[in-house]
């Protein structure tokens, strides 16, 4: 997993010379050069002014001459310092930090701070000439190539560089003395900005500068970016493939080389150890718990980070939320916490725990977590639920023996540690068994898991593949669709695209179903900073360029602080109040008087001071003195009077009936004075009555009280009315005189009979009546010994057969019950007869006897031969109905309800032709008809 870049050292042949030479003078310039993808460096010194010239190389390569002063000119001393990452910034007498320096000439060493990089790349070196000024020649490459250093012993054109012992001086030009750190056989040092010198002989030092060749980018097997890494020496570069594995859902794993799987258990498990024990204490833990009724699959709820002595929990609060709780050794922190090279803070929707001492970070968010560690300090020696990180997925499911797993559900069971506080989970238990996805009727995932493979993240698709993670999101739709967890899916996919640089808002596609709600005062971005800048931290400069998803303060305000949550427009200071002051703000908060200082103790508060009050005298009876709170200043209690009539001294009086207590307290004083007053009230037998109510005095009278008052006894007038009298008596009753009474009484002296349909007959005693509505039914009334009796007869009439009679010849008896007629001996023309009988329908019959009318009598019908038609002419008619009217009747059923029943009623009757039949048919044409019809609703 790691492409180191390719280094390349050139060393000249002594006596060798730069192609060609320029002579020019040495003004301070800035010189900016790039090391490392993403990164840039700036240095400044004092190179020399370029003039290009053409040499022998395959590409045009630059060549400079620098003309410095004679030796010895220049009164100052020079540190070059002897490790690689040392750069001399300040002047040329400036010491490297704290490193360790040598002591060279000043002729060679005032230009040892120029930078060098791969892009360009130049070295100083003095050529001494004797008795004429010193040059020195170098020669530059670009890109690739690399570059030439010009070393030679020769006279005229010498290059080496030669160390003085103390108290030696040079031979030539003006003296210069230094004191040297000698070097003998082939030792080497390190120059500053990656250059190398090297001591070959005869106080000859050779100097090589470290070209760095751009190495190959490799492909990661998790299919993330490769990140460029510093090689050892701090000159040269190469890639690496983080360690990254990812969980989410219920739970989906995504190891440390992009293996993806799912694994259902709900103990707690090693997510990463070492291998080989190199850092005390250290590993990520995870707890997971049932997160379904049915208790099929898991979810993550604690996420443990052990390191040294610390032991960090991110617990969940509330299932399938992003609320999350964090411990340090048990103990609830506030964040950010930094404590023994741990550091926890909050970025966006997560909880983030680093430990820069190992380069690594764990987040957790509730839904899903992500640990990143660096492939130099942990490649090769991992082991756990998240695999081997050595971007081989063929070793990823390894067992704690070190075997190979068939796949990695039945890896991740064997990664059970004890947990006191799950005594049914133990290491070496039967294996956890996965949830099939399979339905009993094909499973339709939610709409929210084709987002992955859509448009709105498909700016991302080309840096991280999503089908893994739209797999584990249709897995949680099927299996558990009601807990909207695919939501899950989304968010670990969306984070690890930010990751890779790519932010995708995705959650206002949802339609609401994954949306985040912030509290009051913040908003929510998809993109924003992984550490929101504050007032306190908003002068450093964040170099990242990686964004996450969260609840920030809206634009134009910033953050005051990563441990105080309040959102602030201008940078003042924010107290326990959590209210934002600006400075020379003055305010008052917990009784101490501050003010808003711009500073390093930003507020300073003082003990507020409370104005002079008058002193208050609480004299007189009932009064006392009492402290209470200020309303317009609560810090400042005022002094007041206050009454408490349980102190005074008079007692109640009590007042005769008619009257009552009256108590007034006078102006300026405490207890009250006590009166009897009139309640306004009527007064009779020791009792009180309101005005407008009833006063009973007598019951032959109606008295009331009035609103009259009587001047001496100042009580309400009492007003009296006779009773008056009810003179009315019901049929059948007369009013009589009462003993006692004031009025007499309604006594009854009739009968009073009920008879059918409600009708009421009054008889006297001794009077007979017949029923209204049956003839046959007659009433009678009785008096004995001054008691009325009344009494019911009821009237038998002989057969009676209607068929034997002539009709319209029916007549009532004059009892007016029984019937009679004229007996059924002459034909009677074609006629309306009416007849009384009950009508029964399905069981239920009327209540009275309904009148029906029918057609009856005879038509003319003769059949006589017809000479012209030389055969039999027939003329038929029928006594049949030529006009109805449907009525109603009403009819009462054995189970005691009613049904109303409908029958036709004829109104007249006539002889109307009809088609003759055949002899058989027609035996009965002088036969009476008749026509009776009526159907039921």
């Amino acid at each position: 997993t790691a492409s180191p870049s390719t280094k390349s050292t050139t060393t000249a042949a002594p006596g060798e010379t730069s192609t060609s030479t320029a002579s020019t003078t040495v003004p301070p310039i800035s010189t900016t050069t790039s090391s490392i993808p993403g990164t840039t460096t700036t240095v400044t010194g004092s190179p020399p002014t370029p003039t290009p010239t053409t040499s022998s190389t395959s590409m045009p390569t630059p060549t400079y001459t620098t003309t410095l002063p004679s030796p010895g000119t220049s009164a100052f001393c020079a540190l070059i310092c002897s490790l690689a990452l040392g750069v001399m910034e300040d002047s040329l007498c400036g010491v490297c930090g704290q490193k360790q320096c040598i002591l060279l000439p000043p002729a060679l060493l005032l230009h040892s701070y120029y930078v060098h990089s791969s892009a360009l790349s130049t070295i100083p070196v003095p050529v001494t000439t004797s008795g004429t000024t010193p040059t020195e020649t170098f020669t530059t490459t670009s890109g690739t190539t690399s570059s030439s250093f010009t070393s030679s012993t020769a006279t005229t054109t010498s290059t080496t560089l030669a160390t003085l012992s103390p108290g030696s001086t040079s031979t030539s030009g003006p003296t210069a003395t230094s004191s040297a750190v000698t070097t003998t056989g082939s030792e080497s040092w390190w120059l500053c900005n990656c250059t190398k010198a090297i001591c070959i002989e005869d106080n000859i030092v050779q100097v090589i500068p470290i070209i760095c060749n751009p190495p190959p980018k490799p492909t990661c097997a998790n299919g993330l970016s490769p990140v460029p890494v510093i090689d050892e020496d701090g000159c040269c570069w190469h890639w690496e493939c983080d360690c990254y594995c990812t969980g989410w859902g219920d739970p989906h794993y995504m190891t440390f080389d992009g293996l993806y799987y799912s694994y259902q258990g709900n103990c707690t498990y090693v997510l990463v150890e070492e291998i080989n024990k190199k850092v005390d204490n250290f590993g990520v833990y995870i707890d997971n718990y049932h997160c379904d009724v049915r208790d099929v699959v898991s979810c993550p709820r604690t996420l443990i980070v052990r390191h040294e002595t610390q032991e960090v929990r991110m617990t969940i609060v509330k299932p399938n939320t992003l609320q999350v709780e964090v411990t340090v050794n048990n103990q609830k922190v506030a964040l950010p916490y930094k404590k023994f090279g741990v550091s926890i803070y909050e970025s966006g929707i997560n909880r983030v725990v680093e430990i820069p001492e190992l380069k690594m970070n764990v987040t957790y968010n509730g839904l899903s977590f992500s640990i990143r560690m660096p492939y130099s300090l942990f490649g090769n020696n991992t082991q756990g639920q998240c695999g081997t990180c050595n971007n081989n997925t063929a070793d990823d499911c390894m067992l704690p023996n070190g075997n190979i797993a068939e796949n990695c559900e039945t890896m991740a069971d064997h990664w059970q540690v004890v947990d006191p506080s799950k005594p049914q989970c133990s290491p070496g238990l039967n294996p956890t068994s996965s949830p099939g996805t399979t339905q009993p009727e094909p499973c339709k995932e939610s709409s929210i898991c084709e987002l992955l493979l859509g448009s709105v993240f498909k700016p991302c698709h080309e840096f991280v593949r999503p089908e893994k993670y739209y797999t584990a999101c249709v897995f949680d739709s099927c299996v558990l669709p009601n807990l909207d967890l695919e939501c899950a899916s989304l968010q670990i996919y969306a984070a690890t695209c930010a990751d890779q640089g790519v932010c995708i808002d995705w959650r206002r596609h949802t339609s609401g179903v994954c949306s985040h709600e912030c509290p009051s005062g913040k908003e929510y971005r998809a993109c924003g900073p992984i550490k929101e800048p504050t007032c306190k931290s908003s002068h450093q400069n964040e170099t990242s360029t990686k964004q996450v998803e969260g609840c920030f303060c809206p634009n134009g305000t910033m953050l005051y602080d990563s441990g105080v949550d309040v959102c602030v427009k201008t940078c003042g200071c924010v107290g326990v109040d959590m209210i934002p002051r600006e400075f020379g703000e003055e305010f008052t908060v917990d009784c101490q008087d501050c003010i808003c200082l711009e500073g390093e103790h930003g507020i300073i508060c003082g003990p507020h001071e409370c104005p002079e009050q008058h002193k208050v005298s609480c004299d007189g009876e009932g009064f006392y003195e009492v402290t209470e709170v200020n309303p317009e200043d609560s810090c400042c209690p005022l002094v007041t009077c206050k009454c408490n009539t349980s102190f005074c001294t008079a007692k109640v009086p009590k007042c005769s009936l008619g009257f009552e207590v009256h108590s007034y307290i006078p102006s300026g004083h405490c207890c009250p004075v006590y009166q009897c007053v009139p309640k306004g009230v009527c007064v009779h037998q020791s009792a009180e009555f309101l005005p407008n109510s009833s006063v009973f005095v007598d019951k032959c009278q109606n008295c009331f009280c009035t609103n009259e008052v009587n001047i001496s006894t100042q009580l309400n007038i009492i007003s009296c009315e006779p009773v008056p009298c009810n003179t009315y008596c019901a049929p059948g009753y007369e009013l009589k005189p009462v003993k006692g009474e004031c009025c007499g009484r309604c006594v009854q002296t009739k009968c009073i009979i009920h008879a059918a349909n409600n009708a009421e007959l009054i008889l006297s005693p001794g009077e007979f009546k017949n029923d209204p509505n049956n003839n046959c039914t007659i009433y009678s009334c009785v008096d004995i010994h001054n008691q009325l009796i009344s009494s019911t007869s009821e009237i038998t009439c002989p057969a009676f057969n209607e068929d034997s009679c002539k009709p319209g010849t029916i007549t009532f008896l004059p009892n007016g019950c029984c019937r009679t007629c004229a007996p059924l001996d002459s034909q009677t023309q074609c006629s309306v007869r009416q007849r009384e009988d009950f009508i029964v329908y399905n069981g239920c019959r009327s209540v009275d006897r309904v009148v029906m009318t029918e057609c009856e009598g005879t038509c003319g019908t003769f059949a006589l031969y017809s000479a012209e038609a030389n055969s039999m002419d027939h003329s038929c008619s029928c006594c049949r109905e030529t006009r109805t009217i449907e009525k109603h009747v009403v009819l009462k059923c054995p189970g005691g309800h009613s049904i109303s029943h409908k029958y036709m009623y004829v109104e007249s009757c006539s002889c109307q032709d009809t088609e003759c039949k055949n002899s058989q048919s027609s035996e009965s044409q002088n036969r009476t008809k008749r026509a009776i019809g009526f159907t039921s609703k």
